[in-house]
Parts: C-alpha cells; structure tokens; sequence
C-alpha cells in the first residue's frame, strides 16, 4: 500500500490509501485464495478511523476479464436473512464494494450478505454526498460471483468477483480506479459495527463521500 494525495474537499490530513491490485489468476478450486503478491488492507472504524471490534482485511486482484475481491472477517453472530436480489442489505450484516473508474462519479456499488445474496447499483453523485446522489438499480452486474466459507463460527470469507465487461471498462497495468471497502456489523449484543478500508469520519457513519474513497493500483 502507498499515500496518494486525498481529492478536495476531503480533509487533507487524512491520506487516501493506494491499494495494489495485481495481475493474477483466480482458481475455482481455491475461489478464496489471495495470490502471495497481494497485501491485505485493514478496515478501520467509518466514523472515527479507529480499531474495530472484529477485524476485517480486504484483498484485490485482477485478470484478463474480472476484478476479484476477498474479504477476510472476523465474525461471531450471523445476521442475515435478506435472499433477494436488490433487497437492503445494509439492513443487516454485509460487506461492500463501491468502484468509481472513471474520476468519483458514477460509481458502482455491489454488495454480499453471508448468505451469499447480492445488490448492485450504478450511483451517479455529482456533488460527492449523498444529499444529491442519484441511485440506478436497474444496473446489474451482469455475470457477478460471490461465494462464502465460515470456519468454526468466528471466522467468515467472501470473494466477490466482478465482470469488467458490467462496469464497461477495462484496466490496464498502470491505470488506478477510485474505490472503497466496506463492512457493516449488526449485533444486538455489541451494537453496530461500521468500518471502512478508507473512512469518511462521519456521524453517522456514511459510505457514500466519495472524496473519501482510496485507490486501485493496477500492475
């Protein structure tokens, strides 16, 4: 990971983190296997930057026709119940990817619950907040896989991957796209959990500052 400069009007003492994203090879037979060149990032509290309860750690690569993305978490409570696609996840427990390849706007959002349901989106944000973005759930992300594995129920790991071809774009080594990773932690005994790889340091916590979002490295 490297500091790159964060894009006005985010606060300027706050680096935004570049995620190296290589080139690699996806494996069905290990879907949730990191290549040894990726380094996972840490998720942070959204709201202040700080520790959260559970550990989160997200990985990124990419090959000829998908950007794979592996969420590593830790996990004692199962809350999910949501099996429709497009049903509000955020509701309960979920983990997010928002990918903006073209400057911060539009942007995708794609979400997994750990019942491997899914929801996707096409967000157009002129302004950068939520006030005045515009939401597209028409979009689907056609060809989007997600799968899940729990080990010894404290332990929960999601690979997402998604088709180059659904955002209409391409990377090429060299290129970076403007993202965020996101986890949401539902727990009547704990109280929420919210935390973010880049935080917007907002109360309450809100995912949709895209002057907040880090960076995609692609090599």
């Amino acid at each position: 990971m490297r500091d790159a400069a964060p894009a006005a009007p985010y606060d300027s003492a706050m680096p935004v983190p570049v995620l190296d994203v290589p080139l690699a090879e996806f494996s069905i037979e290990e879907p949730w296997a990191i290549p040894a060149a990726c380094v996972p990032a840490a998720l942070t509290e959204a709201t202040d930057g700080g520790a959260p309860r559970l550990v989160t750690t997200v990985a990124a690569y990419y090959d000829d026709d998908f950007l794979t993305v592996v969420f590593d978490a830790e996990d004692d409570e199962i809350v999910a119940t949501y099996l429709g696609h497009d049903e509000p996840l955020w509701e309960e427990d979920v983990v997010e990817v928002f990918l903006a390849p073209e400057g911060l706007t539009p942007y995708f959002e794609i979400e997994v619950n750990p019942l491997g349901t899914t929801f996707d989106a096409r967000i157009d944000s002129p302004d950068g907040v939520r006030a005045t973005m515009k939401t597209d759930l028409a979009w689907t992300c056609e060809g989007l896989f997600a799968a899940l594995r729990r080990d010894d129920g404290s332990r929960i790991q999601t690979v997402i991957r998604i088709p180059f071809a659904s955002l209409k774009n391409h990377p090429n080594a060299g290129d970076e796209w403007r993202a965020n990773f996101f986890r949401i932690d539902r727990s009547a005994r704990h109280g929420d959990e919210f935390s973010a790889w880049q935080p917007a340091l907002k109360t309450p916590p809100d995912f949709h500052v895209t002057a907040a979002f880090g960076a995609l490295f692609f090599r």
